[in-house]
């Protein structure tokens, strides 16, 4: 008898660890998985890549990390690889939509006319020709995505943006 109520009690303790356990993951402010963590990290670097190139006047370099920025937006949006709250998802559906449009013009500028009219972030700096035909585009992406890692990490590092030099006089 005595047997039974050990294994009985093991079991309930066992079971309350584990809803305690599970419970804290569920509450953790905007942090989830670690698969979603490491995302995070390869949203964080695809950022500052997207920001370091597009302030560079770097198109090829600005473009191919669009291309690789969306399809990992278009798997946090569609909440299914990744466990992040419904307002992620939308931001991060959001951005993927700037990111394709943007990746769109880019390879065609002719095509810089049917663009989405974003207002200005005044925050940062107009981007440098060839890359102004999209400006308030990619600024408006690099805002969101800047909100969406707050959320995926807890917080994000400051993007990473040349700050004007005075001229000499």
């Amino acid at each position: 008898m005595q047997g039974k109520f050990a294994r009985a009690l093991a079991v309930l303790v066992a079971g309350s660890v584990l809803m305690l356990s599970g419970a804290g993951i569920a509450s953790a402010g905007g942090k989830g998985t670690s698969s979603t963590e490491a995302a995070g990290q390869q949203v964080l670097q695809l950022r500052d890549a997207i920001t370091k190139a597009a302030y560079g006047s770097d198109v090829a370099g600005t473009e191919r990390s669009l291309n690789q920025l969306s399809p990992l937006l278009g798997d946090l949006a569609a909440g299914q690889k990744y466990q992040i709250q419904s307002d992620q998802q939308q931001q991060a559906g959001t951005a993927n939509g700037q990111s394709t449009e943007a990746s769109r013009i880019l390879a065609d500028p002719s095509q810089a006319s049917t663009a989405r009219q974003l207002p200005p972030v005044p925050s940062l700096p107009d981007l440098p020709a060839p890359l102004n035909i999209v400006s308030n585009l990619l600024k408006n992406l690099l805002t969101l995505v800047t909100s969406l890692l707050g959320g995926l990490l807890g917080s994000a590092p400051a993007l990473p943006v040349p700050t004007p030099t005075l001229p000499s006089v």
